[in-house]
């Protein structure tokens, strides 16, 4: 178990499996209370990414909620970083569950991250189809990032 009493688990599928599993049985307004708790563990931006948010463009342009987005390498594994303006707790518990699933990974699997967990979620229907094109461009950018690191040698 990990400290805030999730099932410790090793991959980024497993990792998601076991969040999609937190999600499956709630109704609408749990599953949305449970993002607003993931929101609340998301780290806050350093003062050294709040300068690069200034000189980077590292906005999610397709998602209409203010998220900034870096995806890096550390010795082989993935971190991802971000910001996700606090007006969207629904937005950034999201986030917040994608760093949880990638972040310590091997960039590899990070650049594979699934892209059928947002459905499986059942968040579409809470969220509707605008925000969920949104969470899936961020997902798209997360992978691309990783990507990118996967090509660049990190």
């Amino acid at each position: 178990m990990t400290p805030d009493g999730r099932p410790s688990v090793n991959s980024v599928q497993d990792r998601l499996d076991a969040i999609v599993a937190e999600f499956a049985d709630l109704d609408g307004r749990e599953k949305l209370e449970l993002l607003v708790d993931f929101a609340n563990g998301l780290t806050p931006l350093s003062p050294a990414y709040q300068a690069r948010k200034a000189a980077e463009d590292r906005r999610v342009h397709e998602c209409q909620t203010p998220v900034f987005l870096w995806m890096e390498a550390d010795d082989g594994r993935a971190r991802l970083t971000a910001e996700v303006a606090p007006e969207a707790p629904t937005v950034k518990g999201f986030v917040a569950i994608l760093a949880e699933a990638v972040n310590g990974q091997p960039i590899g699997d990070a650049a594979a991250l699934s892209d059928e967990f947002v459905d499986r979620m059942g968040l579409i229907d809470i969220l509707g189809m605008m925000r969920a094109r949104g969470l899936r461009a961020i997902v798209a950018r997360v992978k691309r990032g990783f990507a990118q690191c996967t090509s660049a040698g990190a």
